[in-house]
């Protein structure tokens, strides 16, 4: 009998004979308690079922519960589990399509008449739970593509033949329990008895593949994990994303607003939202000021044939706008600034003295994204980017990766993220540019984070059609991750717009350019810090940091008084000068979140002076307007780092 050899990713290694199975060739290397742990297997790198056969010397590294790749799969094998509760309960009213799992949870999209409802999810629940209890295997089959699309078809599932007749392999990969049959690659878990703590959470429209010209189904969201703990904690931080979700939060603190009459997914700043953008602002300003960068301002569209020189029309075209005819000339709303930039590079000879050249805006653009896609501040049409664009000679590169990634973490820092994950994302299948400066531009990337001391992950093909990138996605407040920093070396560009410098040997070279975003859009990282301060702010970018409230009319004029110094300080306060009762008006200042309170009564007045309360409710010492404008200043100060 042939024996294959069986490594574990750690070098230990053991002879067994062809096809023992993968839950087999554990037996004979680990232990039972890490063999129970083990839900599945990276064999040759490749994910597979303990049931797998294995065939040729092999390299396993489990996959653990306690891993994320674990996690995955029980979501993935629940999916499975709901899919089949209705299938059991509905019968051939419901038509099953896809069901992934995703972050934080899983889902199935189902096509049926009547709306699930929450009567419908116990019911559906209940099933999992008995699918559970009956322990049944996850069996893994490869037929023929043929035969699977007969299958499916006599089951009257038209999702699945769709998918199966645009697969160009004669064989597809199936998975039973029970008599429950879905199209899929898994891996999934061993049997349905380890899915125990689970829920269903809500039910969306989706369209079929994401196309608005197709059916409308009905995606069931769920979640689920290996211990109740872990299920209840992430059930708790879920009510905690309610009650932290920015689109009512930045409803009920006046700081945005979105108008169908207008469009969707257009923002319209309020007062307070237009504060908060201005600190935002003026902040970023200030820090790439000291940080060497120039600020530039560039149009809102160009001529189309720019977009075709940048490739923008050939890679970007599904996310960009129609064109418009200007004098008989096509012209298109502006995706990147990044053309731009180079224009202003292009209008002066560069000498290699001149590096490198640090170029930063705040530049809106303008992305089309699907209706069913828009979400408030973190999804939309228009947003403004905080842009910037380095260019540098070769010998620079690493020096400017290093001062964006310290000035990018500084910034994150400032705004209270100081917990992020860092990728490296390489080479997407639809780009440009050979693979020499494809490798060159990602061996630069790798190099600085390293030098750098910082942990990061391969994202394989994620880069942008011109260059890799690094990407840093920033935890919040509840553990969740957003993308929002992004840094990239461009080598095709620079050719593409045959961009040149002088060099010190009178000849002309070609720069490096590197595009970078530290807060992405401005958009969505005020989304983003809403719901991670559940917009209580720090006070240095609170864009109200104390109200004046009056205990009856005969204090107006000296609240009038507080509220012009304080103003003239700089300080941003509000009045409420309103014939309401002191409790009414402290109560709604702390609904809004306001940092402080000044109350001025008779005492306060004859004194010169304001007593202050703090939005959580404590009060401070009676202060002169003096002390309490330094006090604010000195908190600003301190806040922003300066």
């Amino acid at each position: 009998m042939t024996e294959i050899a069986v490594k574990l990713d750690n070098g230990e290694e053991v002879s067994l004979p062809a096809a023992t199975t993968v839950g087999k060739a554990l037996e004979s290397i680990l232990s039972g308690k890490q063999r129970k742990q083990t839900l599945a297997v990276y064999a040759n790198d490749k994910a597979v079922d303990l049931d797998t056969e294995l065939t040729d010397d092999t390299v396993i590294v489990p996959i653990k519960k306690d891993s994320t790749e674990g996690l995955e799969i029980l979501r993935h094998s629940t999916s499975h589990i709901m899919a089949q509760a209705v299938r059991d309960l509905y019968g051939s009213d419901v038509k099953i399509a896809i069901g992934p799992a995703i972050e934080n949870g899983f889902y199935y999209d189902f096509l049926r008449d009547e709306p699930f409802s929450p009567e419908d999810f116990e019911r559906i629940e209940k099933r999992m739970a008995e699918i559970a209890n009956e322990a049944l295997p996850f069996s893994h089959e490869n037929i023929s593509r043929q035969s699977a699309i007969a299958m499916f078809a006599d089951q009257g599932e038209k999702y699945k033949v769709e998918l199966l007749e645009e697969i160009e392999d004669e064989t597809v990969s199936i998975y039973r329990q029970g008599d429950f049959i879905d199209l899929c690659r898994g891996p999934h878990i061993p049997n349905t008895s380890l899915v125990r703590d689970f829920k269903l959470l809500r039910v969306a429209g989706a369209y079929w593949r994401g196309d608005e010209h197709n059916d409308v189904l009905q995606r069931i969201y769920g979640t689920a994990f290996f211990d109740k703990k872990a299920l209840k904690k992430h059930l708790n931080n879920l009510e905690e994303a309610k009650k932290r979700d920015h689109r009512r939060l930045g409803k009920d603190l006046q700081l945005f607003t979105i108008n169908d009459q207008i469009g969707p997914g257009l923002i319209l700043w309020q007062p307070k939202g237009a504060q908060l953008r201005r600190l935002i602002e003026d902040y970023w300003k200030d820090e790439h000021y000291r940080h060497g960068y120039e600020l530039l301002y560039t149009p809102h569209i160009a001529r189309q044939d720019l977009w075709q020189t940048s490739g923008h029309l050939d890679f970007y075209s599904e996310n960009m706008y129609a064109s418009m005819e200007i004098d008989d000339v096509k012209y298109q709303l502006k995706p990147m600034n990044c053309p731009f930039h180079i224009g202003v590079y292009k209008s002066n000879k560069r000498s290699y003295r001149e590096f490198p050249i640090r170029w930063g805006e705040l530049g809106t653009v303008y992305r089309y994204e699907r209706a069913g896609a828009l979400h408030g501040l973190l999804r939309v049409r228009g947003f403004t980017q905080d842009d910037a664009h380095i260019f540098c000679r070769e010998d620079q590169l690493e020096e400017e990766i290093f001062n964006i990634l310290d000035l990018n973490l500084l910034i994150l820092k400032t705004f209270g993220f100081d917990d992020y994950d860092i990728y490296l994302s390489t080479r997407p299948e639809k780009s440009v540019g050979s693979d020499d400066i494809w490798e060159k531009s990602t061996a630069a990337l790798k190099q600085a984070l390293e030098k750098k001391g910082l942990d990061f992950e391969l994202d394989p093909g994620e880069g942008v059609f011109y260059g890799p990138k690094i990407d840093i996605k920033i935890k919040d407040q509840l553990g969740r991750s957003w993308q929002c920093s992004t840094i990239q070396v461009d080598f095709n560009l620079p050719d593409r717009f045959d961009m040149n410098y002088t060099g010190s040997d009178n000849r002309d070279h070609r720069p490096i350019m590197i595009h970078r975003a530290l807060m992405g859009s401005l958009e969505r990282f005020v989304g983003v810090l809403i719901e991670h301060y559940a917009g209580v702010f720090p006070i240095w970018f609170a864009p109200v940091q104390a109200r004046i409230l009056n205990i009856t009319d005969d204090q107006a004029d000296y609240s009038e008084q507080v509220y012009s110094q304080l103003r003239k300080a700089g300080v941003r306060v509000e009045k409420d000068l309103r014939n309401e009762k002191l409790n009414y008006k402290i109560r709604e200042a702390q609904m809004e979140k306001i940092p402080y309170m000044l109350i001025v009564g008779d005492k306060e007045k004859a004194d010169g002076t304001v007593t202050v309360r703090l939005r959580d409710g404590k009060n401070l010492q009676p202060m002169s307007i003096e002390d309490f404008a330094a006090k604010i200043i000195n908190e600003t100060a301190q806040g922003r780092g300066i």
